[in-house]
């Protein structure tokens, strides 16, 4: 199964369409926030996908969760934004966070920093932003053989 990541789109519809077009086996995408109006929009391009969301720091006035939580494949994800953790001053407190939730897959964004690492049992992934030249968004891949993540440059 493939997983798209995307965060941190603010406002940029097209290349948040562009990175769903680009990613067609993707059966997931998941939007980390701040772009809550344009990944709602993407639901009715692409209905047969399904959507999961989280509200960011810029989502002012949002009703999503800031925390989500699924399993894909026998695997539990954890997704955030980022900001209620303070993953600009460091991952201890988001790391913490998604062991706590037993998750397999921590996903966050708000840096706008693609990051993609692996610590202990625990695959991190931060997609970037596709928001500006050098977009970047995330790729997971769940096989029987095993977990992969990517970061991909958009632009």
């Amino acid at each position: 199964m493939r997983i798209l990541v995307v965060s941190d789109t603010h406002r940029n519809e097209a290349a948040l369409r562009r990175a769903i077009l680009s990613q067609p086996k993707a059966e997931i995408v998941i939007h980390l926030g701040d772009g809550e109006e344009e990944a709602e929009l993407m639901k009715a391009y692409f209905p047969k996908k399904k959507f999961f969301q989280v509200c960011g720091n810029c989502d002012w006035g949002s009703t999503l969760p800031a925390t989500g939580e699924l399993t894909a494949e026998g695997k539990r994800i954890f997704y955030t934004h980022g900001h209620i953790y303070n993953v600009k001053y460091g991952l201890g407190e988001i790391v913490a966070a998604a062991r706590a939730h037993k998750a397999d897959i921590l996903l966050f964004g708000h840096t706008h920093e693609p990051l993609c690492e692996y610590e202990a049992g625990l695959y991190i992934l931060n997609p970037g932003s596709l928001r500006g030249f050098g977009g970047t968004y995330g790729i997971v891949d769940i096989t029987p053989a095993g977990i992969v993540t990517n970061v991909v440059n958009f632009n």
